[in-house]
Parts: C-alpha cells; structure tokens; sequence
C-alpha cells in the first residue's frame, strides 16, 4: 500500500503508534514474536497453567526510540517544511527590512541537531546521495528515534527503493528503525519488498502471513490461507500455518450446517440453547467448546464431532477433559460428565480417574450449580486431604467433612464443624451419634 506524504505525517503526529526505542535493542525481534504470536495462536490449548483454563475454555461469542521532550516538534509539516526555513535575525549592514536565508548554509551535523531541538528546518536542500546518508549517519549517532525517522521518511520519498534498501542494508539501526516504522503504518506492500530484497524470507513469510487479517470473507479468507501453506516458515510454523487453514476449512462447513439446523428449528439444542455468534474465525479452544455443546454425541467421522477435532488437532487429554466438562456441565448433563472421568481396566472394572485433578473437577461443577450429591461424590475423589475438607467445608458437602473428621479421629475438629450445620438437622445427629461412639478411639 503506496502512502502519500499526508498518510507520513499522520504516524507523526499521531499518538496511536509507538516508538521504537533504544531500551530494546531486540525491539525488531520482539515485533517478529508478536507475528509469530499470530501465527502460533492455535498453541492455546496445550497451555497447563491452571488459573487460565477455566476462562479459555468459556465460550461466549463474544527500533530505537523516541525521548519525548520540551520543544520537540509539533508536527512532521513544520519539522520537514518544503521550503527553506527562515532566520529572520538581521545581518549587520542590510537595511531594516532585508534577511538572510542561513538555512542553505546549515552542515547535516546542524540540521540534525536542529531537528532534535524541535526547530523548523528543511532537508530539501540535501540532494546528493552523499550529503543524505551523512544526513542518516548524524541522526543515528544522535539516538533520536524522532530524528532517525524523520530523515528516514525523507529518504523514502526522495530515493529510489533499490538504493534506499541498499544503503539500509549495511546500516543496522537505521534497517530497524525503517521496518518498524512501516510496520506502524501498515506499508505492507514496501515491507514486503525490503524483507525480499534482505532475503530474510521467514520474516517474509510472516509478513505475508498477517495480510489474512484484512480478508474479512471466510472463503476469501480460507484460500488466502492456503497460499500461505508452501511459504518459507520454520517447521514449527508451517505445522500451524496448516491447522489455520484446516480449522477454518472446518468452520466454514460446521457454520453452514448449524446456521441451517437453527433456522430449521427442529433440532432441540438450537431452540433451548440458540448459537450467540458465528464460530468462524474463533480459536481451536472456542470450536472444541462449541463442538462439545452442540455436536457431542456425533460420530467421530463427521467434521463437527469432538473427538475428530481432538484427533485432527492432536489435542491433548487434560486440554479435551476440561473443555468437554465444560461445555457438558453448562448443560447440566451430569451423565455425560460421569461417563467423561469413568474408565474400565481390562478385567472390566470401573474407576474414576481425572487428568485435570478432580479439585478443579469440583471447581468448574459448582461454577455450574450441581447438585450437592454429585459435588459430594467428586470431592470424595479429591485425593488430599486438607484440600478435600476445604471444598468440602467451602460447598457445603456436610457428609464428606463429617466423614472425614471421623476418619482422621479428629474430635475438635468434628465439634467445631457442629456448630456450623442446622440445628436439629440430619447432620447434627449424624455428628452427635459419632461423637457418642465408644468404638473411636480420638485423637484429640
């Protein structure tokens, strides 16, 4: 995308675009990281930590710098004026009335430091290819991002590409400060071209790879995508850049057929629970979520079902469980959530086992009001002590701390937890009879 010297001034004056500063000399790197970020997106659901799931998995629908200082100047307009600024001190001997134009007689050396001062100065007089990358070399030793940027717009409108990226090349901090000044101003086009003529062709990549962001149509979108599947990018990357398309490929058949179900009114999740937004375009979380809520019982050869998407994904165990428990207990399907942690060994038998931990289990059938006798029954799974009898005694699971309490002979425990039910309730009689028994022998 071509800008005029109108859109140059905008960046300038505007307070929206950052500046690269010489804090971080990585500044260009860590801009990389972020479209790797982009790229990487899909990473989302192999994330461990545990205070980030719950929320992941809620589907709603929903180079170098500039030192800012006194007298810096205002706009781009009156630091880099086409015409030759004026110094309208009299020079002795002239009539009243008569002024010197100095501006011709100002070195690079001044004109910088006069752009770091603030001061309205031209660079049109620097015509020579010599005199602007000494321009370039006073900005740079002067580590004024403003300054360097200033003068690298003037560069950019006033030579050639292929002699701006030569020179750029063998200039290091005047190279960041270029990309990312084109990257502030979304000159996709020009970045585009540098990085190809730098051959740094993962950046080149990358670079392509973000244009996707501006396609708005799915399908535009999706074979946008696909171009982007052949480009140069770390093997990593390229493992990503083929789960972007494929997902979106995914999403675009799921949405049609569901928009369809929904308008049909004939498929019960649709009219007790009608779709709040489009899953095109949403994370792998967002569509495995969705998939468990609407599709959970499909076949695992259709493109919708959970486990198709698990395998094709390659989603792990722990990142599944949690999100299917997710989406099964906001229906309150409590069957479906017994059946996601029961397991059979080989000789037949059941027993419960959950990769998350069945504290969080807990955690997230609360969140979604079950009954007290389903928490009951998964805080009893909770294999610590100390965290069983704190959920236990935080939802109210009477039995499983009275329970617990007379398990651990704990007397003092168990009296101080009497005070905490209903008097002349089934749980007040339940202590009193155990703390009548003769058989424990207490602790405390």
């Amino acid at each position: 995308m071509n800008r005029t010297k109108g859109d140059e001034e905008e960046y300038w004056n505007s307070s929206k675009f950052k500046a690269f500063t010489f804090d971080d000399e990585d500044d260009e790197l860590s801009q990389l990281k972020e479209s790797k970020r982009a790229v990487n997106s899909l990473r989302d659901f192999v994330d461990d930590d545990d205070d980030d799931d719950l929320e992941r998995v809620s589907w709603s629908g929903e180079p170098v710098g500039s030192r800012t200082r006194p007298g810096s100047f205002q706009s781009l307009s009156d630091a880099l004026s086409d015409t030759p600024a004026k110094s309208y001190a009299p020079e002795l001997g002239r009539p009243k009335g008569e002024y010197r134009d100095y501006s011709n007689e100002w070195s690079p050396s001044d004109t910088v430091r006069r752009l770091r001062k603030g001061k309205v100065c031209s660079l049109e007089r620097f015509r020579s290819l010599q005199d602007k990358l000494q321009l370039l070399e006073e900005a740079v030793s002067m580590h004024d991002g403003n300054v360097i940027t200033a003068v690298l717009i003037f560069l950019k409108r006033t030579l050639s590409k292929e002699i701006l990226f030569r020179e750029l090349e063998v200039r290091q901090i005047a190279l960041r400060h270029f990309i990312h000044f084109l990257k502030e101003i979304g000159d996709q086009k020009l970045l585009l071209e540098l990085f190809r003529f730098l051959d740094r062709t993962e950046e080149l990549a990358l670079t392509h790879y973000r244009e996707h962001l501006n396609i708005q149509d799915p399908e535009k979108r999706k074979e946008f995508l696909k171009t982007c599947i052949g480009l140069p990018f770390s093997a990593e990357d390229s493992a990503h850049i083929q789960d972007h398309y494929t997902l979106l490929e995914r999403q675009i058949i799921i949405e049609a057929n569901d928009r369809h179900l929904e308008s049909a009114g004939q498929t019960e999740i649709f009219r007790k629970h009608p779709r709040k937004a489009s899953i095109l375009n949403m994370p792998l979380v967002t569509t495995l979520f969705y998939s468990c809520f609407y599709h959970y019982m499909e076949a695992e050869g259709t493109f919708s079902s959970p486990i198709n998407l698990k395998k094709t994904f390659k989603i792990p165990d722990k990142q599944y469980v949690l999100t299917a428990l997710a989406a099964r207990a906001k229906l309150r399907a409590w069957h479906d959530v017994d059946a996601l942690f029961t397991t059979k060994n080989w000789l037949g038998y059941t027993k419960k086992r959950a990769p998350i931990g069945f504290h969080r289990v807990v955690e997230i059938l609360h969140k979604n009001s079950a009954p007290v006798q389903i928490l009951q029954e998964y805080v009893n799974l909770v294999e610590d002590v100390d965290t069983k009898l704190n959920l236990a005694t935080k939802f109210k699971c009477h039995d499983v701390v009275i329970d617990t309490c007379r398990d651990l002979k704990d007397r003092q425990q168990l009296l101080a937890y009497r005070s905490k039910v209903d008097k002349g309730s089934a749980e007040e009689e339940k202590i009193d009879t155990i703390l009548s028994s003769s058989q424990i022998r207490w602790k405390n």
